[in-house]
C-alpha cells in the first residue's frame, strides 16, 4: 500500500468515527464525575491529594518547555520549519493542565471543570499536529494546528453551553480527546518516521493508558492501599509521566539518515544563498 493510499485510509476512519460519534445521542456529564474517593483536605487545601499531585503537570510542562527553547537551533533535534511551535504549545499545554486541573479539584464542578479541560485540548490538539507534521507532511500539520486547537476549545466550550441549556453534550469533547488515540497509533504503525526514539512514544502510550485505568478504579485503588492515596491522584502522575516521556522524546530523538541529509541539503542552500 502507497503512502497515499495509507493516508486516504486514515482520513476516512476519522471520517468514519466522526459520523459514528454524530449519529449518537447527545451525551450529558455525569454528575457523579465530580466524586472523587479522596477529599481529605491538608494545610487549608481541599482535595490535597487531587489538587498537589497536578504539579507534575507543571513540572514536566516547564520541563519540556525549557527543552524546546534550548533546542530550537539544534539540527539533530528539529529538522522542519515551525516545529517548535506545536512542540512549544504541546508544553505550554500541558503546563496549564497543572493550574487547570488543580483549579478544578479545589472545587470540581462542571464550571471549574471547563478550565481542567480546556488545556487538555491544547496538549492532545499539538500533539496530533506534530504526529501529521513528522509522519505525513510538515506544511500540513502546521495548517491544521490552528484549526485542531480552534475545534479543540470549541468541543469544550459547546458542551459547557449545552449544559448551561440543561442539555449537555460530549460528543465534540469526546471525540477530540479519543480521535488522536485512535488515529496515533494507526499513524505510527503505518506511515515511516522521520525521527528515532519510538520507544519513548510507547512509553507515553503506556503512561497515559495506565492513567485512565488509575482514573477508573479511583475508589478501589483508594481502598486498597487503606487511603493511602487514591486512584485518580496516581492518575495525574500516570498521566504526568507520559508529558516526561515527551521530554525524553524530543530531547533523545535523532533524524532519521533520509531525513536528516534532506535537511542538512536545505540548510546548505540556505547558507549558500544568504551569502
Amino acid at each position: 500500500m502507497t503512502k497515499r493510499a495509507k493516508v486516504i485510509l486514515i482520513i476516512l476512519i476519522s471520517v468514519c468515527v466522526t459520523g459514528l460519534t454524530i449519529a449518537f445521542p447527545p451525551i450529558p456529564q455525569d454528575p457523579a464525575y465530580h466524586n472523587f474517593a479522596d477529599t481529605r483536605g491538608l494545610a487549608g487545601i481541599p482535595n490535597f491529594g487531587d489538587v498537589t499531585s497536578n504539579l507534575f503537570f507543571m513540572l514536566f510542562g516547564f520541563m519540556g518547555m525549557v527543552a524546546v527553547l534550548m533546542s530550537r537551533d539544534a539540527n539533530t533535534v528539529f529538522t522542519m520549519k515551525g516545529e517548535t511551535i506545536p512542540w512549544g504549545l504541546f508544553f505550554v499545554g500541558a503546563f496549564m493542565v497543572g493550574i487547570g486541573s488543580g483549579y478544578y479539584h479545589l472545587e470540581p464542578n462542571n464550571h471549574t471543570l471547563v478550565w481542567d479541560r480546556l488545556p487538555m485540548t491544547i496538549a492532545f490538539m499539538s500533539f496530533f499536529s506534530l504526529a501529521v507534521m513528522e509522519r505525513f507532511n510538515e506544511k500540513a500539520g502546521l495548517f491544521l494546528l490552528p484549526v485542531f486547537l480552534v475545534v479543540g476549545a470549541g468541543s469544550v466550550f459547546y458542551w459547557d453551553y449545552t449544559e448551561s441549556l440543561g442539555n449537555g453534550d460530549l460528543r465534540a469533547y469526546a471525540l477530540v480527546q479519543f480521535m488522536p488515540m485512535l488515529l496515533l497509533p494507526l499513524m505510527f504503525w503505518m506511515l515511516p518516521a522521520r525521527y528515532s526514539g519510538m520507544k519513548y512514544l510507547g512509553y507515553v502510550l503506556f503512561w497515559y493508558l495506565l492513567a485512565k485505568i488509575l482514573e477508573y478504579y479511583d475508589a478501589v485503588i483508594f481502598h486498597l492501599t487503606g487511603e493511602l492515596v487514591s486512584g485518580h491522584t496516581l492518575k495525574h502522575v500516570a498521566a504526568a509521566l507520559a508529558v516526561y516521556m515527551m521530554v525524553v522524546y524530543v530531547t533523545k530523538r535523532r533524524p532519521k539518515h533520509d531525513y536528516a541529509d534532506h535537511a542538512a541539503g536545505s540548510r546548505q542552500k540556505s547558507n549558500i544563498t544568504i551569502a
